[in-house]
């Protein structure tokens, strides 16, 4: 996409952005499609709802309409939210995601790797710092080597509901209940 309409683009959906206290996290046109993905700024409280991303898309939508010659051609607006596992494009968004579990796809070989997954401990404006699942070992990654990256979303497993383990965790948390309530009653 040309960078004339990336910031015409940015420049519309800023301010609409802005009043709802959201950020661009991400701008797309391939294949006919405009999909821009908002976010909430980092730190702040977690995900976009629904009513936001229809408000953002109407309102985009329409200033879009008023300025016909902002994306050339006939487009589809998509407006959508980054989800629980974020595609890293940019420094900002590896950054912004340090602490969270990732999965890279390198263009080329890295100390015999093609495939890196791990924890991101780090990012700068060329590199991204991963401990590594398999190994415990922490590699720098330079950005420019990149060809796909996302966070992966660690599902945390439940056990049974009348498994031994499930037993064991209620009793432990029954036991240290009691100890509280005792402490807090001296």
């Amino acid at each position: 996409m040309s960078s004339n309409v990336v910031d015409t683009v940015t420049s519309m959906v800023a301010p609409i952005l802005a009043d709802l206290s959201l950020e661009l996290y991400d701008l797309e046109f391939a294949g006919g499609i405009l999909r821009i993905t908002v976010d909430t700024p980092a730190g702040g409280p977690a995900g976009v709802d629904i009513d936001q991303i229809s408000l953002i898309t109407r309102l985009l939508g329409r200033e879009l309409d008023h300025n016909e010659n902002a994306v050339p051609g006939r487009f589809t607006l998509e407006v959508t939210s980054p989800g629980l596992e974020r595609t890293l494009r940019t420094p900002y968004h590896f950054a912004r995601e340090v602490g969270k579990e990732v999965s890279i796809r390198l263009s080329t070989d890295l100390n015999g790797r093609r495939r890196v997954a791990g924890l991101l401990v780090g990012a700068t404006d060329s590199t991204a710092s991963v401990r590594l699942s398999d190994s415990g070992e922490t590699i720098e990654v330079p950005l420019s080597l990149v060809d796909k990256a996302k966070t992966v979303f660690v599902w945390e497993t439940q056990p049974k509901p009348n498994s031994k383990e499930a037993r064991d965790k209620r009793a432990s948390q029954k036991n240290t209940s009691t100890h509280q309530q005792e402490a807090n009653a001296q």
